[in-house]
């Protein structure tokens, strides 16, 4: 399949804190902004795929959105594997076009925690939880960190150079929720939310929808996209157990993920110019830098020092500012980000870029999906 399929056309909304904005109104805006960007008639979409929204599920909303889009797809429905979702449905996408079950599809995600409520990232995550006191999400993430301290020896610096190199990036968009560069010495002083992790590891929360269209290279190019983004490679992971009865905390469903879509693009991590890595906390990245391959397992800390995923370095990530500046809506932005690359036109432009990869994760590394575009 690579290839096959391109992402034809990118979309999005503001960013940020949205009020009187619902998820319905925000998926059209960003809908309608990406068909306008492929130049594609509404009438041609024959597929819609959904990310349900975090902050309040609801039931059939793929329909609902199919409805206010005016669109009865052959297709269509509302996907839940939290963060990994949307990577997931450019997949599910790409795969249903080549068994020619659909031509055209919209991919869209929009949510509003910022504005509405933030109730799932708040709860108790089980029994257990509760019971021990351990609410919200940044808890579990908090114990993954120590423990990765603890394994390998990584240090609140190092988390605190994926911020600096996010945040750097983030102040250089327009469109970016946060538009604060900081540095080290900002990091270390942002007060604790969950020891280890301080203010600037975590992401921002944010009201926002963005979109995709995904169709065959065959049918953009009779189309005449002016501008679509092959599709190389992806691929999915996930593990089925919550994070106390996990066997490690420092290792994620990012390796299966990401040898999957490293072998159906036919390249290794050497070979990728720009990464759009899932930054929902810094030691993420860490983490999902040693699965992808790009270091050794225990070397994420190191990695990310001296500049090297920074702009200018030798493998810049999230340069429209990711989670942790462009918005905290869990994902589709990064897919966006990967498009603009290739084309050439991100305000943190890497010079001749060939290769992007994406990742996304989903629940407290639950899932995990990966996409490779390249020229």
């Amino acid at each position: 399949m690579r290839g096959a399929t391109v992402l034809a056309g990118i979309g999005h909304t503001a960013y940020g804190k949205l009020p009187g904005r619902d998820t319905l109104t925000l998926n059209v805006e960003a809908c309608r902004n990406a068909l306008a960007d492929a130049g594609i008639e509404k009438d041609a979409v024959d597929a819609v795929f959904v990310k349900y929204p975090t902050s309040r599920f609801e039931s059939m909303y793929g329909q609902r959105v199919a409805e206010a889009l005016g669109l009865q797809p052959a297709i269509g429905g509302v996907w839940d594997q939290g963060g990994a979702t949307n990577i997931s449905m450019i997949s599910f996408a790409a795969m249903a076009i080549a068994a020619g079950q659909c031509e055209v599809a919209l991919v869209t995600a929009a949510d509003n925690p910022r504005t509405g409520t933030r109730q799932a990232y708040e709860r108790a995550w089980g029994d257990e939880y509760s019971r021990y006191g351990w609410f919200g999400t940044p808890g579990a993430y908090a114990m993954i960190a120590r423990r990765h301290m603890e394994e390998f020896g990584t240090s609140v610096d190092q988390l605190g150079a994926v911020a600096v190199a996010c945040r750097a990036n983030g102040a250089r968009n327009p469109d970016a929720h946060l538009r604060v560069a900081i540095g080290l010495d900002d990091h270390r002083e942002s007060p604790l939310v969950v020891d280890p992790l301080r203010r600037d590891d975590c992401c921002l929360v944010s009201d926002g929808a963005a979109a995709v269209v995904v169709m065959s290279a065959e049918r953009a190019r009779s189309a005449g996209v002016a501008e679509p983004v092959p599709i190389l490679g992806f691929g999915a992971g996930q593990t089925s157990w919550d994070v106390p009865q996990r066997p490690r905390l420092t290792e994620s469903a990012a390796r299966r993920s990401g040898a999957k879509a490293f072998e159906m693009a036919g390249l290794g991590p050497a070979e990728i110019d720009v990464a759009q890595i899932y930054d929902c906390f810094t030691i993420v990245v860490c983490l999902t830098l040693e699965d992808y391959g790009f270091c050794a397992k225990g070397e994420g800390g190191p990695f990310v020092e001296g500049g090297r995923i920074e702009l200018g370095g030798e493998l810049p990530i999230n340069t429209s500012g990711g989670l942790l500046s462009e918005t905290g809506m869990p994902g589709m932005q990064l897919v966006l980000e990967a498009v603009r690359q290739l084309r050439g036109t991100s305000t943190s432009q890497v010079p001749g870029a060939a290769t992007c990869l994406v990742s996304n994760q989903g629940g407290i590394m639950h899932t995990h999906s990966t996409l490779i575009v390249g020229g």
